[in-house]
């Protein structure tokens, strides 16, 4: 799984290469400035929603998965 550090790197990596600068992405994913650098530079904690309009706008994917715990009852 890909920590928050990875995953900013990632977008910013995805970004460039499609030669858009953050202005431009925040403005067609419809989030502030503010919060796709600080997605880029992997810090805060945005929401889900939030990132994945990011990726889906940079034609990138997640894959999440989702493991289901087992509890022992005493």
């Amino acid at each position: 799984m890909m920590n928050q550090k990875e995953i900013g790197t990632a977008i910013k990596e995805r970004r460039k290469h499609l030669g858009v600068n953050q202005q431009t992405l925040a403005d067609l994913a419809g989030v502030g400035i503010n919060t796709l650098v600080a997605i880029e530079r992997g810090e805060g904690n945005p929401q889900l929603s939030t990132l994945l309009t990011i990726l889906d706008t940079l034609g990138l994917q997640m894959d999440l998965h989702i493991k289901t715990l087992t509890y022992e009852t005493m």
